[in-house]
């Protein structure tokens, strides 16, 4: 526009007879100026109605929710304990199956007393407890959507240098319109007992074995380190 402006100005400036030029000229260049200014004024406008139009949809946006609320330190320890209670009654019964029957034994007592001994906690504590895992020998073990989540956050933070031994996760969902306490443990591969069974060296005689037991068994060739899978807490709250 500016340009079409001062050729407007240029073209009647040499067309004007030179007696009295300088007026004509002055005339013109005002009438452009003007025009400029008309323009400029136009453009703020536009610039300043352009956040007020966006308001409405800035006020329709969804807002960042809420952080999920955490459990207190009673339903923590509560929680707790109960992982506490299975671990280390599972690890006795594998380690007496090792040194009685040698690593199948260890198989059968995770198939028949583990799930036992989880049950036992769970209404010793008022929750259910479990494992789970992202590879699991068990598919009755698969980790629901919640678990997954955790677990593979509990991995990005192992490969992040994070001990693995002191990951846990603690959170109250909602569930059917009621509040329910998640809590996870990890559980990290360790050389014994997991190995004897989860490691990557196993006997064709115990590979056959939890073949049998486990078709679709995905729970092998673990180092140690690496995460083995999870202890995991369900609890109703009030």
């Amino acid at each position: 526009m500016r340009n079409s402006a001062f050729n407007t100005a240029t073209t009647a400036a040499s067309r004007i007879p030179d007696k009295g030029a300088l007026s004509q000229i002055t005339s013109v260049l005002r009438r452009v100026l003007l025009a400029l200014a008309h323009s400029a004024r136009r453009a703020l406008a536009s610039s300043l109605l352009l956040p007020v139009a966006m308001m409405p949809l800035l006020l329709a946006s969804p807002s960042r929710g809420e952080e999920a609320p955490v459990p207190d330190a009673a339903q923590l320890a509560n929680a707790r304990a109960s992982i506490k209670g299975l671990g280390e009654n599972l690890k006795h019964q594998l380690m007496a199956a090792i040194k009685e029957g040698g690593p199948i034994a260890a198989v059968s007592v995770c198939r028949t007393i583990a799930p036992a001994i989880a049950e036992q906690q769970s209404h010793a504590h008022g929750v259910k407890v479990g494992r789970t895992a992202l590879k699991v020998r068990n598919p009755g073990n698969a980790p629901d959507a919640f678990e997954r989540r955790v677990l593979e956050d509990f991995v990005r933070q192992i490969a992040e240098g994070a001990d693995a031994t002191k990951l846990e996760h603690a959170e109250i969902v909602s569930d059917g319109g009621g509040r329910v306490l998640r809590y996870m443990k990890a559980i990290p591969m360790a050389a014994q007992p997991c190995a004897t069974c989860h490691g990557a060296e196993l006997s064709p005689e115990l590979k056959a074995e939890i073949a049998r037991l486990y078709p679709d068994d995905q729970a092998t060739g673990f180092k140690p380190g690496e995460l083995r899978g999870a202890f995991s807490v369900t609890e109703k709250l009030n």
